[in-house]
């Protein structure tokens, strides 16, 4: 019997040398470029090989190099973030908690993009037991007050996003990717949950002046970009009553990718 996807990832992964988190943090990509992709795992695994085989590194972190995050999403009761990147406003943010799972890790992050279509992440350590509710910690209410256009009383858990990541880094440093697998989404308006199945979540940051070998390897086995966010994906699927707009285009992109529909329980 063949191996499923997954397990030849990890089999993959475990012939990857790895990189350390201390190694990680030297990477300085100044004229940063984020670009996302779209696949299945089965395509992952040619890609891994590939990557393997050009010198890419994966990072390993409490002793694995597929680690596992979860993250829980806030939003206002009109769900103005979500609106505010349907509606493609330039300037827009995200407001999330998120857990490292195996080194019990959490934080409160902010994540900031501008008129020029550049990200920056802002965040700060949180107790694991504020996950779903920080607002009683001022030093982190504080934070958001300082870093957020949004304020605690306005704001509540919208869905939580658990998945596993990989990522690669190439021998020069010029770029490294994030790779994102089974993605399961929890509405925590209405409890609907959507998963993702086998499809797969690619961010690659490059140096804007530094030639791509991922972007090869990529061409070479058909994984294309796609503008992409969990989060709008998440409130698509699971929340019937909301206008979502063209994110129902990225949903069909993904049910195309993994060919089957994706269900909704």
């Amino acid at each position: 019997m063949p191996e499923s996807p997954h397990t030849e990832i990890v089999k993959i992964l475990e012939s990857i040398p790895p990189i350390s988190l201390g190694d990680m943090d030297s990477i300085k990509l100044m004229n940063r470029i984020d670009t996302k992709y779209l696949t299945d795992e089965a395509t992952l695994v040619k890609v891994l090989k590939d990557a393997a085989a050009a010198g890419y590194r994966a990072l390993e972190a409490e002793g694995t190099k597929l680690s596992p995050y979860n993250s829980i999403y806030f939003d206002t009761p009109t769900l103005r973030m979500f609106m505010d990147h349907r509606n493609k406003k330039l300037r827009r943010q995200k407001v999330r908690t998120r857990v490292y799972v195996n080194s019990s890790d959490s934080y409160l992050e902010i994540k900031l993009k501008n008129n020029k279509g550049r990200t920056k992440k802002k965040r700060t350590s949180i107790p694991l037991s504020e996950m779903e509710d920080f607002s009683k910690d001022k030093e982190a209410t504080d934070y958001l007050a300082n870093y957020s256009a949004f304020s605690i009383d306005e704001l509540s858990p919208e869905l939580s996003t658990e998945f596993d990541r990989i990522t690669l880094v190439n021998p020069s440093k010029t770029e490294r990717l994030t790779i994102d697998t089974g993605l399961h989404f929890t509405n925590y308006r209405n409890g609907k949950k959507a998963s993702l199945e086998d499809a797969v979540i690619i961010e690659l940051k490059q140096d804007g002046r530094a030639s791509s070998q991922i972007k090869g390897i990529f061409l070479n086995h058909r994984v294309k970009p796609l503008r992409l966010s969990k989060y709008c994906v998440a409130v698509t699927l699971t929340d019937p009553s909301v206008r979502s707009g063209r994110f129902k285009e990225k949903v069909r992109a993904i049910e195309k990718t993994i060919n089957k529909k994706i269900k909704v329980i």
